[in-house]
């Protein structure tokens, strides 16, 4: 029998990847027919702490959006892993690589090729399913709210932004990588590291407003209010803004953009209308407390180090021939010494970002756990600061506004939910007025 000596690095890749991706699509199998079990289950009746404040329709309704969306997350899992294989171990990247090669010859133009190759064919090949849920499943429960004009053109503004930004960022990781020596992972690193708190600061300004528009909070009352409570909590932004969510769909929302000095308070049209002001102070206190514990920072922080190992990693995995051979995919070597290898870079940038999510699926409750964690954090600063009735009203409305379940499978809430389900949170939530 043979050992794991007797096996090249190379078939050890390829049988870890199958069984990773086999194991990981039987997991999120197992877990979405869990919920869709549980929250059939329970479609009947709303829970007992709920009873008084949803009505049976709405509590029926989250139920059947619920159980649609993972039907058909289960569809889009099995494509997934279909198209996965396809692109790896079944050959689809080698072939387009070595058409484009045949074709550019080695070089930048030919990686960036298959780069723009690869993303074209990825966008077509979701494209159906993607429309299917926009215009069929958010149709159909009444949240969508977007035409096909307004889908045109925010597809054409996102692809000319994607261009605008990705090639070049994409053309400058791909020389670095070949010219920037063995350490080219460090610095591709920092650049990355630059390029999105960069981001942070000129997208609420400059890329936001081409897919909607902001308009200044005009509420006279609301925006004393608000004003006041940032006051309190010690919080300064740019400015409070209104944005036409409505155009694109009926959910709710509000959040903070931006970094540093261009911080963004911006709140959905369909929030403000759904709230009552002091549901709204309550939901931007629950905000706020993300900020007074922190968890933007630490999120930031997570960020620079886990990307800092995957770089790490990629500088490493780029210069193993296994890594390429192990996915269905040959590198480019030359066979004649005198003669240079085309550069196996943009295989190594696609083959990387293709296997990664497959082994780290698997840690995935961790992080789902640390955000759920810091919910519970952020509300408790909301009831602080506000008023926690208002809170816990506005939650539910939220909730019920949504389509949110107040019955997800337990498990299933684990590995995917970043915040507690409503029971988890108004349990814990103490609802004293604010003085």
């Amino acid at each position: 029998m043979p050992t794991s000596d007797d096996i090249s690095p190379s078939l050890l890749l390829t049988l870890a990847f199958a069984a990773a991706l086999l194991l990981g699509l039987a997991l999120k199998f197992w877990l979405a027919t869990r919920q869709v079990r549980h929250v059939a289950h329970h479609r009947d009746a709303v829970p007992t702490p709920f009873a008084e404040r949803i009505a049976l329709a709405a509590h029926q309704k989250a139920a059947d959006y619920t159980i649609t969306k993972a039907r058909l997350g289960m569809l889009e899992m099995a494509l997934g892993a279909a198209v996965l294989l396809g692109w790896t171990l079944l050959g689809g990247l080698d072939a387009l690589n070595q058409a484009l090669l045949g074709a550019l010859g080695g070089g930048m133009w030919q990686q960036m090729a298959l780069l723009v190759a690869f993303a074209a064919i990825s966008g077509l090949i979701d494209l159906p399913l993607s429309l299917y849920q926009t215009f069929v499943v958010e149709e159909r429960f009444g949240f969508n709210k977007m035409t096909w004009r307004l889908w045109l053109a925010d597809a054409l503004k996102g692809l000319l932004v994607g261009a605008i930004i990705g090639l070049p960022i994409a053309a400058l990781i791909l020389w670095l990588m070949g010219a920037a020596g063995p350490l080219w992972w460090l610095w591709a690193w920092c650049f990355w590291m630059g390029f999105n708190l960069l981001l942070m600061v000129i997208y609420p300004t400059f890329i936001a407003p081409l897919f909607n528009k902001f308009q200044p909070l005009e509420d006279e009352s609301l925006k004393a209010r608000v004003t006041a409570l940032m006051q309190r909590c010690g919080f300064s932004a740019k400015g409070l803004f209104v944005m036409d969510g409505s155009r694109r769909s009926a959910h709710a929302n509000a959040y903070f953009t931006g970094f540093g000095a261009a911080k963004r308070v911006v709140f959905y049209d369909t929030l403000l209308r759904q709230l009552a002001p002091g549901e709204v102070e309550a939901v931007l206190a629950h905000e706020l407390g993300h900020f007074k514990h922190r968890h933007i920072v630490q999120r930031v922080v997570m960020m620079f180090a886990l990307s800092l190992a995957g770089f790490a990693l990629l500088g490493w995995l780029s210069t193993q021939v296994w890594f390429y051979t192990g996915l269905g995919v040959r590198p480019n070597i030359s066979l004649d010494p005198a003669v240079a290898a085309a550069p196996n870079d943009a295989l190594a940038l696609l083959l990387f970002m293709l296997v990664v999510p497959v082994f780290t699926f698997f840690i995935s409750p961790l992080f789902s756990q640390q955000s759920r964690r810091h919910e519970f954090q952020a509300d408790a600063y909301a009831v602080a600061q506000s008023s926690g009735a208002d809170l816990s009203s506005a939650l539910l409305k939220l909730y019920e506004d949504n389509a949110s379940t107040l019955t997800p499978d337990p498990v299933y809430v684990k590995f995917y939910y970043s915040h507690p389900p409503a029971t988890e949170r108004l349990a814990r939530m103490q609802t004293p007025a604010h003085p």
